[in-house]
């Protein structure tokens, strides 16, 4: 089995939430998925579950944090292109998210930010390789 990486996250509308996901991009994986969960497919090798509360709870044995006002992870996606990242964060924008903080342009990296309903962060970005500052 290929390695790969699946991120658990608590939410509280599940079709809301797949809808959103939907608009960046991920993919519903119906085989993983039931009434309290979506698998929601990146790439071949990410993945994201979205639980409800309850089913969350079920693998969890602190209580479920409100990532609304408390940050406790930041997910990052790259992308291969500025416009692309431009335009999944314009679809994610239309379908409810929210863009805390401004574009960061770091030369060889721009980098947006989004927030689903449940206040989980995304840093959507793209870099550059060929800008990367060397060594001198």
């Amino acid at each position: 089995m290929a390695k790969q990486i699946f991120i658990n996250l608590p939410v509280k509308d599940l079709q809301k939430s797949v809808d959103f996901y939907s608009a960046l991009g991920f993919t519903n994986n119906p085989q993983f998925s039931d009434d309290t969960g979506k698998c929601m497919v990146w790439s071949e090798n990410i993945f994201v579950m979205l639980l409800t509360h309850d089913k969350f709870s079920g693998f969890a044995s602190k209580p479920v944090a409100d990532s609304r006002s408390q940050l406790s992870a930041l997910f990052s996606l790259a992308v291969e292109s500025p416009d692309e990242m431009n335009r999944i964060m314009s679809s994610g924008l239309n379908a409810g998210g929210t863009e805390p903080v401004e574009m960061r342009d770091h030369g060889f990296m721009e980098e947006r930010t989004i927030e689903d309903f449940d206040g989980h962060t995304w840093e959507i970005f793209f870099m550059d390789m060929s800008k990367f500052p060397s060594e001198k």
